[in-house]
């Protein structure tokens, strides 16, 4: 008997207007509102994203600037850079290249 009781009462409740109106509400909210979820979830992945990119960028950022003041003070790593990078070389050197090809 208190099953029927349950029953009715949730029944009642089924067909009240105010319900039908928060069923809409939260239904509007949760899929079709320029804020709904399902974009609040894609703008939190994006944000973490971007947040990930930064600090690649800043770690980037950091290493070159160490880079940079390395050579501005020090000229022996400023020839061996320009050594490495750009084959420059004395007058009375020779350079030769040692290619390896790729095994595949």
């Amino acid at each position: 008997m208190s099953d029927n009781f349950i029953q009715m009462g949730f029944l009642k409740r089924l067909h009240n207007k105010y319900f039908y109106a928060a069923l809409a509400f939260v239904i509007w909210i949760l899929f079709f509102d320029r804020n709904s979820l399902i974009f609040r979830y894609k703008n939190i992945k994006e944000l973490k994203d971007v947040k990930r990119q930064r600090e690649f960028y800043m770690r980037e950022i950091k290493k070159d600037s160490e880079s940079i003041d390395e050579l501005l003070t020090d000229s022996a790593t400023l020839e061996k850079f320009a050594r490495e990078k750009y084959l420059m070389k004395k007058n009375n050197e020779d350079i030769f290249l040692i290619v390896k090809e790729d095994e595949d």
